[in-house]
């Protein structure tokens, strides 16, 4: 699960369109990273 999570956060960094995953407005990676992402998940760890 680990690899589907890393694949589907990248994917915006390898399109070049943010530097980092959590800086994606849009992106739960603010919550995987420690931060408050736009609505409340569930985390996968």
């Amino acid at each position: 699960m680990d690899q589907k999570l890393d694949y589907l956060h990248q994917n915006l960094v390898t399109a070049g369109w943010v530097d980092e995953p959590e800086h994606y407005l849009y992106s739960s990676a603010r919550d995987y990273a420690g931060g408050k992402g736009l609505i409340d998940i569930i985390l996968m760890i």
